[in-house]
């Protein structure tokens, strides 16, 4: 199967097991297949850990799942040396970030040090213990949660962590009927704390990615469209409303979504539509807003669809 049927193929499966959700479960496929990370954004609740979980029974891959609390240290995450007193030699005990998906729940709740060890994975693929490297798994992927209304007792997380994510997608409340639904599951006997009860069925196994990848890569982008990134990038560094632009990064994640979009819809070049519908959750935690656009009431995503309308679409 070619990768946009295997990318259908892991929307049906999921939608045996997730109701609704399914923008919010798509933006993680796209972040999975470009080899980036994802912060999502939601009250408890919205079954951002069931996406985690079932996106790691569709590829095939080992899961863990990290709350993440003031007290955590380094080596809680990624483990430690341990001495042992019969062979009198030390073993690395590793921690669960040596995993493929990683759930890091909460992940606004560790300190500083503690997100320094996490951001050296998300960059380098790689952690440090006591100054020895070890490689980490591929696929690797860290999945983010935090939640948006409650900041007692949180760190905001540094513009550089923050720049390592590739999207941040906002996990809403689901529709009265999508709610109901879940419930009507709920009912019949779904339990989301037993997946490995339900039929889903594995679509990938981690060997077939870089074949799989190789699709993206081959995604042609027109002259006119880098133009179109790059004029995005620099109207938000120009803003009224706007203290912090896109960084180059930024243009380039945006290029690496909107090929892999254009791929998981099975074309084979970009257009300016695929460039907008990764614009926002590529653009929204690497902008920083002045004051007086906040008491305007503007939000991220309303600037961003402001820099958009004010950018000519190639044609």
């Amino acid at each position: 199967m070619s990768l946009a049927e295997r990318f259908k193929a892991m929307q049906q499966e999921a939608a045996k097991v997730i109701v609704g959700q399914e923008t919010v479960f798509e933006q993680i496929v796209i972040a999975f297949f470009a080899g980036g990370h994802i912060l999502l954004e939601g009250v408890p609740g919205t079954a951002k850990t069931l996406m985690a979980k079932t996106l790691a029974r569709l590829i095939q891959t080992d899961f863990q799942r990290i709350q993440f609390t003031a007290d955590l240290m380094p080596s809680d995450i990624v483990g430690t040396q341990v001495f042992n007193l019969n062979q009198g030699t030390f073993s690395l005990k590793k921690g669960p970030i040596f995993t493929h998906v990683l759930l890091a729940d909460e992940i606004n709740r560790a300190p500083a040090k503690t997100q320094s060890a996490l951001l050296e994975a998300m960059e380098e693929r790689q952690v440090t213990i006591e100054g020895e490297r070890h490689a980490l798994a591929a696929p690797f992927m860290v999945l983010g949660t935090q939640n948006p209304v409650e900041y007692e007792g949180t760190y905001p997380l540094p513009e550089a962590q923050l720049d390592r994510f590739m999207f941040k997608v906002l996990v809403d409340y689901p529709a009265e009927a999508v709610e109901t639904e879940v419930l009507r599951r709920y009912h019949q006997g779904f339990d989301a704390h037993h997946l490995e009860e339900t039929d889903i069925r594995p679509i990938i196994q981690p060997a077939e990615l870089p074949t799989l990848r190789q699709a993206i890569r081959d995604v042609t982008v027109e002259e006119g469209i880098l133009r179109y990134i790059t004029q995005l990038a620099n109207a938000s560094r120009r803003s009224p409303d706007l203290i912090l632009g896109g960084s180059p990064r930024a243009s380039i994640t945006l290029l690496l979504a909107a090929k892999t979009y254009a791929a998981l819809q099975d074309r084979s070049y970009v257009t300016p539509d695929d460039v907008k519908y990764v614009l926002a959750p590529t653009y929204r935690h690497r902008v920083i807003l002045r004051p007086e656009a906040e008491i305007e009431g503007l939000d991220a995503d309303a600037v961003i669809r402001r820099l958009a309308a004010g950018v000519a679409v190639p044609r």
